[in-house]
């Protein structure tokens, strides 16, 4: 799944369900992404494919971190700080991929990693689904920050 999907699902949960937790915030965000990992979703063996979606996914990614973030500034501080916390705990286990790129090995131990790949259910054909699940998360989020904004 796009990083940007897993951020996004981070954000519902630490906007909605888990708002003022950050700490379990994070780790549903975490828990979320291998929830996610699971449902067949976009992916390519063609490694520069695979880099030219993970570049503009991750500065997608970045781009939702940035509008979440500013959407939630009328937040009460403890429910940015769950928004916060369960988007870096969705995107957290692909910290993966940037650390092989740049630095030649994961951050995560072996069977983290063995188990982490071993639940992908990729196909290059989903990508139309990928936007979709973003559209739907993203509408989600704005409708979680609307509902808990500061009096």
């Amino acid at each position: 799944m796009l990083v940007t999907n897993h951020v996004l699902a981070g954000a519902v949960l630490g906007a909605g369900p888990l708002a003022e937790r950050p700490v379990q915030a994070f780790a549903t965000g975490v828990v979320s992404h291998f929830v996610l990992d699971q449902v067949p979703h976009w992916g390519d063996d063609r490694r520069w494919m695979f880099l030219v979606t993970a570049v503009c996914d991750g500065l997608a990614g970045l781009t939702a971190i940035g509008l979440v973030a500013r959407a939630s500034r009328r937040q009460r501080p403890a429910v940015l700080l769950s928004t916060l916390a369960g988007m870096a705990g969705g995107a957290f286990p692909d910290l993966d991929k940037p650390s092989e790129l740049f630095f030649g090995r994961s951050p995560f131990p072996a069977r983290w990693d063995a188990f982490h790949a071993r639940i992908q259910r990729e196909s290059p054909r989903r990508m139309p689904q990928e936007v979709v699940v973003a559209a739907g998360l993203g509408a989600l989020v704005a409708l979680l920050l609307r509902g808990s904004r500061r009096d």
